[in-house]
């Protein structure tokens, strides 16, 4: 046996001390380094880690309800799903891809599409699904799809009370009326939370609530929905039986200047998106503007009552039924001879109502028209309101400062119009309107005495009564006041001979005011265009209905209202 024994590498000194001090030095840099990353940048380190497997994610806030004043819901939000993709996580087979298809009722080359965008980590492939419908696509348990909760705005009232709410698009957002108006009352604030999420995108744990979402408000509006019904039924009637173009109504509480009932034709169905266009979400009666006509004349007489210049006796002279102005002739549609002012208003005379007109000076009517409303906004609340057209008056010549007087040459929203008779039913006082509801009275301010008030009502109860030009505005057991209006459309700058703007502005009961109605049919092309015979019939259904609703005890024997076998002859333009 042959001993071989290996022979022990050794090492000098020197090289194990450098060694040894080699690896020491490492180890200390790894311990540094160590202590750097977890000491330094534990939060980066721990953010880039969580990164890969947590995620924030929103937390839906529902949307505000809204309601009219008694608590009937106007427009509400209902849950609804949308499913959507990480196209990098998608995989789809042609079954599956054809099962889906079927599902959403979308065609397969245009999910394949979505899915083919790999570039992108997220996109939807459809929005506002039935939760149910969206759950049986996730069932198909395709990678890379998933579901997400959000909410859709529902009108039970649909078309009848459109103008009012508008609508929202499809996230959720305010586009039109108070639905707009009202944007940051009614939305929510998102909430979020942190959530542990697989490879696959799935959230399998949650880890803590961030911020929780906040809720909508309510809206509690001043609208009455009964009211509201019968007043979008007898204007889509008017509207028919008079073929006309368009037509708005206003019903405001008297007192208050809550506006109990809009509407406005044509309209649109909120829930319905195929019937939204621009033609129908107009809302007329607050950004749409016309020249008032005689509905302005008892303005103009107001404040010349108010300053001692007329009574409602002072006599007028108004024949042959023209006046001469500047050249230019002002005329009544007949010669109504000597008159009383009470008589002008009630007759609707123009030739009367110009020559109180010319007896004050400019500033002094203008005065009262801007007092009164006009050439302002209501402050209503709604988008894109209007503020019609009031022109400076020293730049009135004589014949402007005359046809003014019966309403020509001014423009107004049938809102400021409304509004502005609220001096005649709040013994003088002008005053707010308000969408929402009213819980304690309202201040408004002051344009004329209660004097001159009530003096007004006796005229514009007058022009409701035979003899006047709207007897078709009267109503069983109720005294009623009011004004109609015929005015020539201006069409491209100037006055079109057979298109008119047909109103009529009234308030019952006379004796103690409590509804206003304003009724606006434009371009009536069934042979009748006078405010008197277009417009005032709707006032005295929709009153008659509203005063019932309202309980509002009549102020008349019930056989008050004189009845008429035909249409009354009603001479009036203006």
């Amino acid at each position: 046996m042959i001993n071989n024994p290996v022979k022990p590498i050794t090492l000098s000194p020197w090289r194990s001390r450098l060694i040894l001090s080699v690896l020491l030095l490492g180890f200390i840099v790894l311990m540094a380094r160590a202590a750097f990353l977890q000491g330094m940048h534990h939060d980066f380190l721990q953010e880039k880690g969580e990164s890969r497997y947590s995620r924030v994610v929103e937390m839906n806030a529902d949307r505000g309800m809204i309601t009219d004043r008694n608590g009937h819901v106007l427009a509400i939000s209902s849950p609804i799903a949308s499913l959507y993709a990480d196209p990098q996580l998608a995989e789809i087979t042609s079954d599956e891809l054809k099962k889906l298809s079927t599902l959403l009722e979308m065609p397969s080359e245009e999910i394949s599409e979505r899915l083919n965008r790999k570039n992108s980590r997220f996109v939807y492939l459809k929005r506002q699904l039935v939760p149910d419908l969206a759950e049986k696509a996730i069932h198909l348990k395709i990678p890379g799809i998933y579901i997400s909760y959000e909410s859709k705005r529902y009108y039970p009232e649909k078309e009848f009370a459109a103008h009012i709410l508008g609508f929202t698009d499809i996230n959720d957002e305010g586009q039109e009326g108070v639905e707009r108006g009202w944007q940051d009352v009614l939305d929510g604030e998102l909430g979020s939370r942190k959530v542990i999420k697989d490879n696959k995108g799935r959230i399998i744990e949650d880890i803590e609530r961030i911020r929780m979402p906040k809720e909508g408000r309510d809206l509690i509006l001043s609208i009455d929905r009964r009211i509201q019904y019968r007043a979008h039924n007898e204007l889509a009637h008017a509207v028919q039986i008079n073929k006309a173009k368009a037509g708005s109504i206003i019903v405001l509480d008297a007192q208050t200047g809550e506006i109990l009932a809009l509407s406005n034709l044509p309209t649109y169905n909120p829930n319905n998106r195929s019937t939204i266009s621009n033609e129908r979400i107009r809302n007329r009666a607050l950004i749409d503007t016309f020249e008032p006509g005689s509905t302005l004349k008892p303005f103009t007489v107001a404040i010349a009552m108010e300053l001692g210049r007329i009574n409602a006796n002072t006599l007028m002279q108004t024949a042959p039924g023209t006046m001469q102005v500047g050249g230019r002739t002002i005329r009544d549609v007949s010669n109504k001879g000597t008159i009383n002012v009470a008589q002008v208003i009630q007759q609707s005379s123009n030739v009367g109502t110009a020559k109180i007109a010319l007896s004050l000076k400019p500033q002094t009517m203008w005065e009262m028209f801007n007092r009164s409303g006009f050439g302002m906004s209501t402050n209503s609340g709604f988008p894109g309101e209007v503020n019609g057209r009031l022109r400076p008056y020293n730049t009135w010549k004589p014949i402007e400062q005359a046809t003014m007087s019966y309403g020509h040459g001014i423009s107004t929203s049938l809102m400021q119009l409304a509004r502005a008779y609220t001096i005649f039913t709040a013994d003088g006082e002008l005053k707010p309107i308000s969408l929402l509801k009213q819980d304690m009275s309202v201040m408004g301010h002051r344009v004329i005495s209660p004097k001159t008030a009530k003096a007004m009502s006796a005229m514009l109860e007058m022009a409701t009564k035979p003899g006047g030009t709207a007897p078709l505005a009267q109503i069983n057991g109720y005294r009623v006041a009011g004004k109609t209006g015929t005015a020539h459309k201006l069409i491209d700058g100037q006055y079109a001979k057979k298109h008119y703007i047909s109103t009529f502005v009234g308030y019952a009961p006379a004796s103690n005011p409590r509804l206003i109605v304003a009724v606006m049919i434009d371009e009536p092309s069934a042979g009748q265009y006078f405010g008197g015979a277009v417009a005032a019939p709707v006032f005295s259904k929709v009153m008659a209905n509203a005063l019932h609703i309202l309980n509002i005890p009549p102020d008349a024997p019930a056989n008050n209202v004189v009845n008429f076998t035909a249409v009354p002859e009603i001479d009036e333009e203006g």
